[in-house]
């Protein structure tokens, strides 16, 4: 009985609600306070599509195992996401007292990317993108959203090792002009 109890709640914490929406749908606009390299600022969602498609991800916490993989995979492999015009963001709701920190530790973000705020996973919940049991979590989405503010791709897996993959993948080779 401890066994299968141990294993539901394992399973509770560790599997992230199937996010609803879907290619084709716009995605929901918003502003949340961020950090690059330690440096705070609003990042808008709006804005950031004005410059290209934007991969949004979100993850469960900062300083976190998993979240620290993750966010070292798509440190190491931003020059490809530029490199086909689309700018990266992380977003958590899960120690935002520590995200000026994390966005600059040279062993996660490395000030690579920005990753911003999701206090009470408010933004995560207009994406569907929270833990199944821990609403007040994101689960491990990530989103590729085009220009046209419409998405073009979800990927949802708490494994950090094919989010990188996987969005880079979905992105569209860029036109050129």
């Amino acid at each position: 009985m401890r066994r299968l109890l141990a294993s539901v709640l394992a399973l509770a914490f560790s599997t992230s609600a199937f996010a609803a929406i879907k290619p084709g749908t716009p995605a929901p606009a918003f502003t949340a306070p961020a950090y690059l390299a330690g440096e705070p600022f609003t990042f808008d969602l709006h804005a950031a599509l004005k410059q290209g498609p934007v991969v949004l991800y979100f993850f469960p916490a900062a300083f976190t195992p998993g979240c620290n993989a993750e966010a070292a995979a798509f440190s190491q492999a931003i020059d490809r996401f530029k490199a086909k015009g689309a700018s990266v963001v992380g977003i958590t709701a899960g120690n935002i007292d520590r995200l000026a920190e994390f966005s600059k530790d040279t062993e996660k973000c490395a000030g690579k990317f920005p990753v911003a705020a999701d206090q009470g996973a408010k933004i995560a919940k207009t994406y569907d993108a929270t833990m199944a049991l821990k609403s007040d979590l994101a689960s491990r989405t990530s989103f590729v959203i085009g220009q046209d503010g419409k998405v073009l791709f979800v990927f949802d897996s708490m494994v950090p090792y094919q989010h990188v993959k996987q969005t880079l993948d979905a992105l569209p080779e860029r036109s050129k002009k």
